[in-house]
């Protein structure tokens, strides 16, 4: 669970050298050189806080991550204050930690400083271009009174009317569905915890996010939620759905809090290259607002919790609107301002194997994948409903690392357990170990995520169709789905 750490106080002003200084001073460790006119301190106060976050294709590809966690309080690091990763890795979070302290050398005099991680570089980086900033214009302001007439400065006249934010445009949908947009913090009971986004679901006051932001919380913890006007109230998990991903909350106490449902879209209807809108708090950044466009659909996801213990499996909305580790849970949204989605899961350049671990995610690369609506709907209904998910299936267990050919139905199950459940919706359609599923309905099948995610976009009591593979032959087989109720 993210919490804003203080970055350290700026210290006294430090007074400049005294006699005789060489021409030209070595580059300090923001690259930038000494100027020849008096040294400008930062203004007081100038010390940023740290809102720390941590947490397919054909075939699924494996890492991804969750973007919903972060450290807590306990687990929070500040930078280091001048010699200074992604999410889930304790003492990162992504925010500004501490800045560098002003005073000491003022010149950039002396060695480099020693070589640091990218982020507090960053960080440094960052707030030497503000002081560098702040010294030219200091400089800029003593020239401009030596000569009035040198500025050419020309004023817009601040006709609001020009801006035309109208109500269908990026800046008027986010204006409305601010309010209805909440950071939830989740904190274990031991003190770990993480930062994720959450959004009202109905007047009543339910709020949708991932499973995995709340996680944390279960067993004892404790959990908030944070309005866009800065008011937090205490909240209860109604209930989750690990193999989805997704979960239900309230309020413990929702007086006068704005419970304003966001409209709800519908998947099904979203076509590649659509425009989105996601709204989240990556790094803790509350109400961030990024936008892009729907770069793919029905994507076979699989992804984990972090601690590898709880994979989910979707067949996702793909956008390249920037999604980072807090933005988990937050809406995705149409040119409309419909929620379309759940933004859930992102794959990083650094993930390696396996199922997202936590502790290789970094930030956003342009794909970011979201549970779709319409499945995410359902599921809720019936968490609210009766607190307990409900999945379709088809009986049977199938080798979940294969990919390419189909999803070969085991010859033996887990412990061992019969692979295709006896008079289960599979058996019943005649399917057996070693046979091979390859289309459901008209989708390609190329591996057992991608059977899996598709399975769960339909509801028990469906018919669908299997089209698989028997000793080299090709057969069909209609099964009705039946159901699972609750998490293993």
């Amino acid at each position: 669970m993210s919490t804003e750490n203080e970055g350290a106080a700026v210290p006294p002003e430090a007074k400049p050298p005294t006699g005789p200084q060489p021409d030209s001073a070595p580059a300090s460790a923001s690259g930038a050189q000494a100027p020849d006119a008096p040294y400008a301190p930062p203004p007081p106060g100038f010390a940023p806080t740290a809102g720390s976050a941590p947490g397919a294709g054909h075939p699924p590809q494996p890492g991804f991550g969750h973007p919903g966690d972060a450290p807590t309080t306990e687990q929070t690091t500040q930078l280091p204050p001048y010699p200074g990763p992604g999410q889930g890795t304790p003492g990162a979070g992504g925010g500004w930690g501490q800045q560098p302290p002003y005073g000491g050398d003022p010149w950039g005099v002396g060695s480099p400083a020693p070589k640091r991680r990218n982020g507090g570089l960053i960080a440094a980086v960052l707030v030497a271009a503000l002081v560098a900033g702040g010294v030219g214009g200091g400089i800029g302001f003593w020239a401009a009174g030596q000569n009035d007439n040198a500025s050419t400065t020309v004023s817009a006249s601040g006709d609001p009317g020009a801006l035309n934010r109208k109500p269908t445009s990026v800046s008027g949908i986010a204006q409305k569905a601010l309010p209805s947009v909440v950071t939830i913090e989740a904190q274990g009971a031991t003190g770990e915890g993480g930062t994720g986004t959450g959004f009202i679901y109905d007047k009543q006051g339910h709020i949708l996010t991932n499973n995995h932001v709340v996680a944390g919380a279960a067993g004892g913890g404790k959990l908030t939620a944070t309005f866009s006007n800065g008011k937090k109230y205490d909240a209860e998990v109604v209930g989750n759905a690990k193999g989805y991903d997704v979960a239900v909350i309230k309020l413990k106490n929702a007086s006068g809090a704005p419970l304003n449902p966001l409209p709800l879209g519908k998947s099904s209807n979203v076509q590649v290259g659509d425009a989105t809108i996601a709204i989240g708090a990556p790094f803790g950044l509350s109400g961030t607002v990024t936008t892009g466009i729907i770069s793919a659909k029905d994507r076979p996801v699989a992804s984990s919790d972090g601690g590898g213990n709880s994979a989910s499996y979707m067949s996702a909305l793909q956008t390249d609107a920037s999604i980072n580790p807090g933005n988990s849970g937050g809406p995705l949204m149409d040119a409309a301002g419909n929620v379309i989605g759940i933004n859930s899961a992102i794959q990083s350049a650094g993930n390696g194997g396996g199922l997202g671990g936590e502790s290789q995610q970094s930030g956003s690369i342009g794909l970011g994948f979201a549970i779709p609506i319409d499945q995410a709907k359902r599921v809720a209904q019936d968490l609210i409903r009766t607190g307990k998910p409900v999945y379709p299936q088809i009986g049977v267990q199938v080798g979940m690392r294969e990919s390419g050919d189909g999803a070969t139905i085991a010859q033996t199950g887990n412990n061992g357990s019969k692979a295709v459940t006896p008079n289960g919706p599979a058996d019943k359609a005649g399917l057996r170990p070693g046979d091979t599923i390859t289309k459901l309905d008209d989708t390609v099948v190329d591996s057992g995520p991608t059977l899996i995610s598709e399975i769960w976009q339909h509801k028990p009591g469906d018919d669908v169709t299997l089209t698989y593979k028997r000793d080299g032959k090709e057969h069909t087989a209609h099964v009705t789905l039946g159901q699972r109720t609750g998490d293993k």
